[in-house]
């Protein structure tokens, strides 16, 4: 079950490098108390940085969550790391919400993207 259903269908897109990604690979416990609410309030409060260019999340049957940080600029990246309400939804996690994770930056030097054309609607007289 995904904590992002309103979330759109679609990657962030592909920006002109470069920017940095954070990722953030999670495994979590069973007791999920609260983390909802507090993932809505991060996603936010992360759209409040400057050169914050947007998110994507996956989450696999099995349980491994996945979600990416798209950030114009190393700054804008260190003032999301260092944002109080952050830091204390790290620790949160750390305590309560996550059996593992991983946190991968990343300078992106290369990025495109791909949107496949719409065929023409045909009209049919009714």
């Amino acid at each position: 079950m995904s904590d992002h259903p309103q979330a759109p269908v679609a990657p962030v897109e592909a920006y002109e490098p470069p920017y940095y990604v954070a990722v953030f690979t999670t495994v979590r416990t069973q007791d999920q108390r609260g983390y909802s609410d507090t993932n809505a309030r991060m996603e936010e409060l992360v759209k409040d940085v400057p050169g914050f260019l947007g998110m994507d999340h996956a989450q696999t049957p099995g349980g491994l969550g996945i979600t990416v940080g798209y950030f114009r600029d190393a700054d804008a990246l260190t003032e999301w790391r260092s944002n109080a309400e952050h830091r204390a939804a790290q620790k949160r996690g750390r305590d309560e919400w996550y059996e593992r994770y991983t946190l991968h930056v990343a300078k992106v030097e290369r990025s495109h993207g791909f949107v496949r054309a719409q065929a023409p609607q045909s009209l049919t007289a009714g």
